[in-house]
């Protein structure tokens, strides 16, 4: 599932909201924690389509041609998917 900018932004709100309540963060300046907790899950966004990329290259690149939604494609896709979140310590 692709995040849009308002998911982001309602995640991120919902973040603070449970650490304030939790007790397990105080923020002096609000709306900079916002920017930060946006800023982390857009990068969080921007790897996982990254990896996607890179999954979809790597598959298109076999000797044999895979096609795209049968089960064979979507168990490379999802092998090749793990492995370099895997590497990438996501």
């Amino acid at each position: 599932m692709r995040l849009t900018e308002a998911r982001i932004s309602h995640l991120s709100h919902r973040l603070r909201t449970a650490l304030l309540k939790a007790g397990l963060a105080d923020f002096p300046d609000d709306s900079a924690a916002h920017r930060e907790a946006k800023a982390v899950f857009e990068s969080y966004v921007k790897a996982e389509e990254d990896v996607d990329a890179f999954a979809r290259e790597k598959i298109s690149r076999l000797s044999r041609r895979v096609p795209e939604g049968g089960r064979e494609w979507e168990i490379l896709y999802r092998k090749y998917f793990e492995e370099e979140m895997t590497r990438r310590k996501l």
